[in-house]
């Protein structure tokens, strides 16, 4: 083997051994994404650009009551008539077929839907969304993050036990926001990340909660 071809090839393992270490970097630690949508304003606004912190793919741990997260989104939302509230589970059911449109779906996600949203009860909890307000557990919840004239409503799910496994979230913009009152409580295993850094516009730059 000639010096010009066995540095090509030195070249290339480099180049994949490096893109190998990014796609796990990105999969299990960190990754950047960007807000599209208004559904969580004034908290985040379209384009601002955010860290997540997905190490919970490796630790386990469970999102919390506050954290803003990413899932994946839901096949479809559901209607007043065909809601239970005794199973409010979101419904997927375009799970990709084979191996490289899995990898590119859940490791690329490149051909995923994505939303961003504000935890808001965990598993086990009693949610109740009456009279304007949200009750966890009975208790009406405090949510200093939402603007002052902002109510919450739901014609779907209003009186529910988060299950086992799940979590029900909301966007802090209510009234522009598409989420778990028609979707359902997401599955842990489709949270993608913890919103823990903002990173653009500069003066913007910070934790966000």
């Amino acid at each position: 083997m000639n010096d010009n071809v066995k540095n090509i090839l030195e070249w290339i393992y480099c180049i994949i051994i490096a893109l190998v270490l990014a796609l796990l970097f990105r999969y299990f630690i960190a990754t950047p994404t960007i807000v599209k949508h208004r559904s969580m304003y004034p908290t985040l606004q379209e384009n601002q650009r955010l860290i997540l912190n997905r190490t919970s793919r490796i630790t386990k741990k469970k999102p919390k009551i506050g954290d803003i997260i990413t899932f994946e989104a839901p096949s479809r939302a559901y209607s007043a008539i065909d809601a239970n509230q005794n199973n409010p589970i979101a419904i997927y059911e375009n799970e990709p077929k084979g191996i490289f449109n899995k990898f590119v779906y859940h490791v690329l996600e490149v051909t995923k839907t994505s939303y961003i949203k504000r935890v808001i009860a965990t598993e086990g909890q009693h949610v109740v969304i009456k009279d304007n307000k949200v009750f966890v557990n009975g208790i009406e919840l405090e949510e200093n993050y939402l603007q002052k004239d902002v109510v919450t409503t739901s014609n779907v799910f209003q009186d529910f036990i988060v299950p086992e496994g799940y979590l029900f979230a909301m966007g802090d913009n209510r009234t522009k926001s598409t989420d778990c009152r028609e979707l359902g409580c997401i599955p842990l295993d489709k949270v993608e990340g913890i919103v823990v850094f903002r990173f653009w516009p500069f003066n913007s730059l910070g934790k966000v909660d």
